[in-house]
């Protein structure tokens, strides 16, 4: 049963790549293909699609390939969304063009949603429901939104897994990473950018969103931090109408933070809620090292009291404490615009590359940090200053952790709300106070004691394990069993080529063999005859006649004379 499964696996990612291989032909990435090594499928698409229309060959690179993850569907817009956040990875015009890309999807039938429910959670929607609305809140790639009522008279939403979305996104993610391995072999310089690395990622990130379960627990994450805080609310999560396709929470109904006017009706304060919201999201980041992902004005509803209400936990950040300190720094330094402490603090971080032009990094370090000179601090937006430090850093191929530009667009996201519900938004303000605290805090007497001891046992395990270590390397090396693993990148490709080469060269002697053999053979009376001709050379004529035909129409479809 399980290898039928799987070979029904292998032909649905089978179908899916060839889809793959169609649609980037004809948004025009055939040479791509090529690079690739898919130089037979390209030969046979341009026989069966048009050029790309006029309209598509005026438009840039960046512009085509957002319209083919489009057509695509809704694995790869999330994988071009995904992207966006990795200007480590793709260039910048391909990053604002993929910023773009949103969820077009039409939402699917109740009766389909009923299954659904049913199916997760083993029971009759009427024995967990008294009301389901029919018609969705709204509706995503992922889920759809229903609004419903408890036995209990409780209103609640019930968050709906899409039917056969896993089964979808599996084969988009296997035909992915045939295309990713494909790339690490075929292009030049993959392994800077990692592609296989990469879908890796991706598929973590939109398994984990699929898991509904996964973010019920974070919701409840986010609750256990804040717990005590009056002023943020998080939804309760109904647990026995949960399970990992449907998500069953709390109805909040509150006002949407981008409706100033409605905040104005309703009595509340526009500037202590762009306070609390500041404070709140520096806290997750700071403090706990674990924010919301997502925070655009369409997933904040205000309620009475000035109280915050977060939705959709589906996106989170994390930061350990290596990484919260390593932010820390970083921001301190370009605060205090200290250049040398940037620098410095990169070179520590272990992520410089060995080619690295230190000087030139110095010199745009020094106007970045110049352009925000003359700005007072209260007029610094820390997001974009982030973002284009993260810019910056990528352009000498220093890596960094994908949280972080995670974290800068949701600080852009807090940042827009915060002046867009107070003008004299200062996130500065705000950010001082944490960033002070977690200075003192790294250099408190108990924290230096606490990494001293950390240092001091990891120094008594170097040494406890070094005679072993030492004895095994000596005990390898006098039974000539000691390795050293090269490996040359770049060569595989070569190899390919030259084997090529060698191929072609053998069938070229082969076929010349057979005709100088059938030639002399001809001058003989010996053995069968047709038509008066010995039989042998007949045969070795058309062997030679089928090989180089067979030979000349592959050369021809690779489109290398």
């Amino acid at each position: 049963m399980l290898s039928v499964l799987q070979l029904n696996r292998n032909i649905r990612s089978l179908r899916r790549y060839r889809q793959i291989v169609r649609v980037l032909f004809k948004y025009g990435f055939d040479h791509a293909l090529e690079l690739m090594g898919l130089s037979q499928f390209v030969t046979r698409w341009r026989k069966l699609i048009r050029r790309p229309e006029p309209e598509l060959v005026l438009l840039s690179s960046a512009e085509r390939m957002r319209l083919a993850l489009e057509e695509l569907g809704p694995t790869f817009v999330k994988l071009g969304q995904l992207l966006s956040t990795r200007p480590d990875v793709i260039p910048r015009n391909f990053i604002l063009e993929f910023a773009k890309l949103q969820d077009h999807v039409p939402s699917f039938p109740f009766e389909a949603a009923l299954e659904q429910i049913r199916a997760e959670l083993k029971r009759e929607p009427e024995e967990c429901f008294s009301f389901i609305d029919p018609e969705p809140l709204a509706a995503a790639s992922i889920a759809q939104v229903h609004r419903a009522r408890l036995l209990s008279g409780e209103e609640v939403v019930i968050k709906v897994r899409r039917p056969g979305v896993v089964e979808f996104v599996e084969t988009d993610i296997d035909a992915m990473m045939g295309i990713a391995t494909l790339a690490e072999r075929h292009l030049p310089q993959s392994e800077i950018y990692d592609p296989v690395g990469l879908v890796k990622e991706f598929a973590r990130t939109i398994r984990r969103e699929m898991d509904f379960a996964r973010e019920g627990h974070t919701i409840e994450k986010f609750a256990e931090n804040f717990a005590g805080d009056p002023t943020l609310h998080f939804p309760q999560v109904h647990w026995k109408e949960t399970a990992r396709g449907v998500l069953t929470m709390q109805f909040i109904d509150g006002i949407k933070v981008s409706d100033t006017a409605a905040l104005e009706r309703a009595g509340l304060d526009r500037r202590l809620i762009a306070r609390r919201g500041a404070d709140a999201f520096l806290k997750m980041v700071l403090t706990h090292g674990f924010f919301h992902g997502d925070p655009h004005p369409g997933n904040v509803l205000i309620l009475p009291g000035n109280v915050i209400c977060l939705l959709d936990y589906g996106m989170v950040g994390r930061l350990d404490a290596q990484l919260k300190g390593y932010l820390t720094d970083i921001l301190l330094a370009i605060m205090q615009r200290d250049v040398d402490e940037v620098i410095s603090i990169l070179l520590y971080s272990g992520e410089i590359t060995d080619s690295l032009d230190t000087r030139a990094l110095r010199r745009d370090l020094s106007a970045f940090i110049d352009s925000y000179y003359e700005i007072p601090l209260h007029e610094i937006e820390v997001g974009r200053m982030l973002l284009e430090f993260l810019e910056i850093i990528t352009t000498y191929r220093i890596k960094f952790q994908p949280d972080l530009m995670l974290l800068s667009k949701a600080l852009v996201a807090i940042e827009g709300m915060g002046r867009e519900l107070d003008p004299d938004f200062d996130m500065v303000e705000h950010l001082r106070p944490f960033m002070k605290k977690a200075v003192k805090e790294r250099l408190s007497p108990r924290q230096v004691f606490r990494e001293m001891g950390s240092h001091f046992a990891s120094y008594v395990t170097l040494a406890r394990n070094l005679p072993r270590d030492l004895k095994e390397f000596l005990n390898r090396i006098n039974r000539n069993k000691f390795k050293i693993d090269l490996e040359h990148r770049g060569l595989d490709r070569a190899l390919r080529d030259f084997d090529k080469s060698i191929n072609r060269l053998s069938s070229s002697l082969i076929i010349a063999a057979l005709i100088v053999g059938s030639s002399i053979v001809m001058q003989t009376d010996k053995g069968p005859k047709l038509m008066g001709f010995p039989v042998f050379a007949f045969l070795g004529y058309t062997i030679a006649g089928f090989i180089g035909l067979w030979w000349v129409v592959a050369i021809l479809r690779s489109g290398r004379l």
